[in-house]
């Protein structure tokens, strides 16, 4: 009878943990809650607009304490995230590392359903310093403190970026850049293998397109190629999509340093609904292409996975919630969102994957999938600050190189004296410039490019021209 009952409990132990792991990593999409707007409606809405989406997991780029009590008494699974600023001071610090566990997470654990807890964002795409050494340090700290609390639940770990490899073609020759492998990928996939917690990571087939829109074919970086496919010559696998193959490069990497069987989790996806006029493919059309084929991959049953790790699960969440239009750098930063900041839908999405295609709304056709050609400009942005602006202008003019000589006194662009009309000179001026050094048009968001040349009478703008 007692050896009945042991196997009994054995049993149950095992289908319990079966049913906790399963629900853990089961095959749903969630979705990226950016706060870098200021337009953005309250958490308390925004968890509504979530659930509308048929969200199952939400990641969070911080601990607001006012979004995490939001999500109090939901079914959503929430990511939170310890800042990129305190990694070095929690990588030596224990007590530091348990005050933010005790302040940020336990007041509001189990109520709101912690799931992930994150260290920093990205970290190895910043340029080389001490806190690419100090990340897993921190990281067992955090997970230490998470321990203590009795936080059995919450997973700990890190997203990085696909620019942690420094090969990626073909998938089987996927390696982690030589200047951090040994020193903090192998240690963190020591870590996440030993804690059974996931590798996370942003993976963007947009950018590694428009990077190369003559080499790699649209459809096959939206998951939308019928008979396009690409056979990796070592590994004999063959891939129907870009997102697959960068997938695979991860894996091969892992493998190579001797942890191939490392649980990944999508922490970023997307495509961009809009950008500026010299960013190809951002467009309505093909985000909502690409977005829902990720959601019909990740939700297939029984689960796709990749040619090289076929059948298993990856858990994904989409980027964004919104448009945030405080986000720095080129315009489709600002654009990845599912949403509009008043909360209506860019296009037609169910992250359950349960609604048809036929159900939605026929999408606007892409008016930019081929590369803009002939000259642009960079203009001062129609809801740009003037007191900024000044200090923009300050900023182009004093780069050297004449960039401003026409808009002084006695200069062909000198009159009228304006303020936005020096602006968009010197801007353009710059631009035109330091292009080829990194010079952008963005000017802390108060500039945009345009096709619109804005010469006038005697006064001509300098150019770039594509």
């Amino acid at each position: 009878m007692m050896g009945c009952l042991s196997t009994t409990l054995l049993l149950l132990s095992f289908l319990a943990f079966a049913s906790f792991s399963s629900a853990e990593i089961s095959s749903k999409v969630g979705i990226c809650y950016g706060q870098l707007g200021n337009n953005l409606p309250l958490p308390t809405k925004s968890v509504d607009l979530i659930n509308g989406l048929k969200a199952n997991r939400v990641k969070i780029y911080d601990a607001n304490p006012e979004i995490i009590k939001a999500f109090k008494g939901t079914k959503l699974q929430l990511s939170v995230m310890v800042p990129n600023e305190l990694i070095n001071n929690i990588s030596i610090n224990q007590d530091l590392a348990d005050q933010w566990v005790k302040t940020n997470v336990v007041p509001f654990y189990p109520d709101t359903m912690i799931r992930y807890l994150l260290v920093g964002n990205e970290i190895l795409s910043y340029p080389p310093n001490t806190t690419w050494f100090n990340l897993v340090p921190a990281i067992r700290k955090i997970r230490y403190s998470v321990k203590k609390f009795g936080l059995g639940k919450i997973k700990v770990g890190t997203p990085l970026a696909i620019d942690m490899l420094e090969s990626s073609f073909p998938p089987s020759n996927g390696t982690f850049r030589s200047d951090i492998s040994e020193k903090v990928m192998i240690p963190l996939l020591r870590f996440l293998n030993r804690t059974k917690s996931f590798f996370f990571i942003d993976v963007y087939p947009y950018f590694a397109w428009a990077a190369q829109p003559t080499v790699i074919n649209l459809d096959y970086a939206l998951l939308e190629s019928k008979n396009i496919t690409v056979t990796d010559p070592v590994s004999g696998l063959t891939y129907t999509n870009l997102l697959d193959q960068m997938i695979d490069a991860v894996y091969f990497a892992m493998k190579r340093v001797g942890y191939p069987d490392v649980r990944l989790f999508i922490a970023e996806t997307g495509w961009p609904n809009a950008g500026n006029v010299d960013q190809i493919g951002a467009n309505i059309y093909n985000a909502a292409t690409y977005n829902r084929n990720v959601i019909k991959k990740f939700t297939a049953k029984p689960p796709v996975g990749t040619p090289a790790k076929p059948g298993v699960i990856v858990p994904t969440l989409l980027f964004a919630l919104y448009n945030e239009n405080q986000k720095p750098g080129p315009g489709t930063e600002r654009h990845f969102g599912l949403l509009y900041p008043n909360g209506t839908n860019i296009y037609g999405i169910d992250l359950s994957g349960k609604t048809p295609l036929s159900e939605y709304e026929p999408l606007p056709r892409p008016r930019n999938n081929e590369p803009y050609k002939g000259k642009i400009w960079c203009v001062v942005g129609r809801k740009a600050n003037v007191t900024e602006v000044s200090g923009a202008l300050a900023y182009a003019c004093g780069q050297g190189n004449r960039t401003c000589d026409e808009i002084r006194p006695g200069g062909k662009c000198y009159k009228p004296n304006s303020l936005v009309l020096h602006a968009n000179y010197a801007f353009s001026s710059y631009w035109a410039q330091f292009k080829s050094a990194g010079g952008t048009c963005y000017f802390n968001g108060l500039a945009i490019p345009t096709k619109s040349d804005p010469s006038y009478g005697a006064c001509k703008f300098p150019s770039v021209t594509l």
